[in-house]
């Protein structure tokens, strides 16, 4: 079953209060920042106030100069008086201006670099202790979705929410208490349609809030069908579907666009309609102001003080309406990131390793296991594997023979039963510790993108050169890597054209003769290749095989002849077992396998 099926349940309140707790904890450890960041947020509110009282105080002196020039006074008087105000009314706007740039770096560089560098590193560290069941059942374009896009959302927007919603509501608090001091009439006013302005904006961001899901899960959505597209991007033009995966990807498109405009579109209402109700509110003070100035009840300083106000009182409150905006954005983006570190992790389990010691006896003993519960796969599965023995698991597809192997490296745990490994059982082994005891040769190889001698090393990062390039020729990959451009330091990955698979197979042969360890697992290494290559690769893997225990999963049966047991799994059981010589004579199921495949009759 599925872990991520696409679809996000709506959030309650409750749930997106215990979100934004959850990122007031990821924020304790730059505590010291946001409390700097405060500090900061005051200075500039500070000036941001005293701004528009100076500002009433110089239209005041230039009132009354006004009236005494009527009778003519001299301009002398007013420079004197009104110079020394200008110089501390432009002082306070220069220091507000650089306190709010120095807040903007802290916020940018800060905060936002903890909550995306912090929580990446965290989320690829999760994927290391997820089990495989996770990542077999969860599509790698939304895991890549969430690491990128959701945790950018989160960290991007929230320190704009900390600066908007900080900051906002201080200035509105220092703001609405120097109203009410300037003139309570007119502070009034502005005051009153405080309340209706957040109402609009909490009812309109909660609205939007369904679109902002809707959105991600069109993202990740597409995520998956590009990387789906590239990854198979040469079966695409071999069977010419271009056009077809084009289209898929216009129709995915096409949703997360409409998912995008529906968020955007809701979003982008709550600063209009606040602005709209700000623009009612100068009215208001406009004309109530200026009656009040003309019968002498207040200075017209006073008006312009209340005026100037007032567009402050509005910024912030379209600050925050926008912020709830973008809270929605962010709690839908937090929600998939911590969804996803809350994923329940493999048990590592306990008990030490010693890899020295270990011979190489392997049994297994009644072991159940099925992926779902409702659908079982290996009912009762016992046989041993004495060290340095070479035992070949057949079958037709989805009998359980990859099922096995998964059980013995502990990808899977087991239902029932146990698995020993020189009389211990595994349930009581560190299973990363365990795992090192396994070299693995698979049908399908694999390469990430360095030098090939970092990829030969990749199972013993500390190896020597001599070491990795006697690895390489034990498997007979010397001489095609001295061809290459830069030989050993010639970048390679999984991506590479210019080596042929079989090329490929042979590094990672190479590898796990490096890694030299006691246990070797093989998947029919030497399909799709050449006859020539094949007989090289097959060479290669009998040096490998030498005194170790290998399981070999089969599915060419000319390649096991020679294992010293060879188990026949069909429907998850063991139906024969022996040589390839008792399992001809017995005429059975593997006799039937063998002759389906060489008889030409």
């Amino acid at each position: 079953m599925r872990r991520y099926t696409g679809k996000d349940q709506k959030l309650t309140g409750r749930q997106k209060v215990s979100l934004l707790v959850q990122l007031g904890r990821e924020a304790r450890p730059i505590w010291k920042w946001l409390l700097l960041s405060c500090f900061l947020c005051v200075i500039i509110i500070v000036c941001a106030v005293l701004g528009p009282k100076l500002t009433g105080n110089v239209t005041n002196i230039i009132c009354a100069w006004w009236n005494d020039h009527a009778t003519g006074a001299p301009v002398g008087p007013l420079v004197q008086t009104i110079f020394p105000t200008l110089l501390v009314l432009l002082g306070v706007y220069a220091i507000g201006a650089v306190f709010r740039w120095l807040n903007m770096y802290l916020m940018n560089n800060v905060v936002s670099h903890h909550f995306t560098c912090t929580i990446r590193i965290r989320m690829s560290d999760k994927i290391r202790k997820l089990p495989i069941s996770y990542l077999d059942e969860t599509p790698v374009g939304q895991i890549l979705e969430r690491m990128t896009d959701d945790v950018s959302a989160t960290g991007n927007t929230i320190h704009r929410l900390l600066d908007i919603l900080m900051q906002g509501f201080l200035q509105i608090l220092f703001i609405a208490v120097a109203l009410l001091l300037e003139d309570w009439r007119l502070g009034l006013i502005v005051l009153i349609t405080t309340p209706l302005s957040i109402l609009l904006s909490l009812k309109i961001s909660g609205y939007s809030g369904k679109y902002f899901r809707a959105m991600f899960r069109q993202n990740a959505q597409m995520y998956s069908v590009v990387e789906e597209n590239y990854t198979n991007f040469a079966t695409t033009k071999a069977y010419n579907l271009e056009e077809n995966a084009l289209e898929k990807h216009r129709a995915v498109n096409r949703e997360v666009q409409k998912a995008q405009e529906n968020s955007v579109f809701i979003s982008g209402l709550v600063q209009p309609i606040i602005t709209l109700v700000n623009a009612l509110t100068y009215i208001a003070v406009n004309l109530v102001g200026g009656y009040l100035a003309i019968k002498g009840l207040v200075p017209v300083g006073t008006v312009v003080t209340v005026v100037l106000f007032a567009r402050q009182f509005s910024a912030p409150l379209e600050q925050i309406a926008d912020g709830f905006g973008q809270m929605q954005h962010t709690i839908a983006a937090a929600n998939r990131v911590f969804q996803f570190l809350a994923e329940p992790e493999e048990d590592p389990r306990q008990g030490a390793v010693h890899p020295e010691t270990v011979k190489g006896e392997v049994e297994f003993r009644h072991v159940a296991f099925s992926y779902r519960e409702d659908q079982p796969l290996i009912r009762d599965l016992s046989f041993r594997a004495q060290p340095g023995q070479t035992v070949a698991i057949v079958g037709p597809t989805g009998a359980g023979k990859t099922t096995i192997v998964n059980l013995l490296m502990g990808f899977y745990d087991i239902a029932k039963g146990e698995i020993y490994i020189d009389g211990r059982p595994m349930s009581q082994m560190n299973r990363d510790e365990a795992r090192e005891l396994f070299s693995m040769v698979l049908q399908e190889t694999w390469l990430f993108r360095g030098t090939v001698a970092d990829n030969v090393a990749y199972g013993r990062p500390g190896a020597t050169r001599e070491e990795i390039m006697r690895a390489c020729d034990e498997s007979y990959c010397d001489h095609f890597i001295r061809t290459l451009p830069q030989g050993y330091d010639t970048v390679i990955g999984d991506e590479t054209t210019t080596l042929s698979g079989g090329q490929k197979q042979l590094l990672t042969i190479a590898r796990a003769v490096l890694a030299d360890r006691r246990l070797l697992i093989l998947d029919e290494a030497t399909s799709n290749v050449d006859t020539r290559t094949e007989i090289l690769i097959q060479k290669a893997m009998d040096k490998l095989m030498k005194h170790r225990t290998c399981f070999v999963i089969a599915h060419r049966l000319s390649t096991i002849v020679g294992a010293d047991r060879i188990l026949v799994i069909r429907d998850g059981d063991i139906v024969e077992q022996g040589t390839h010589k008792e399992l001809l004579k017995q005429n059975g199921f593997y006799a039937a396998l063998y002759r389906s495949q060489y008889d030409k009759g």
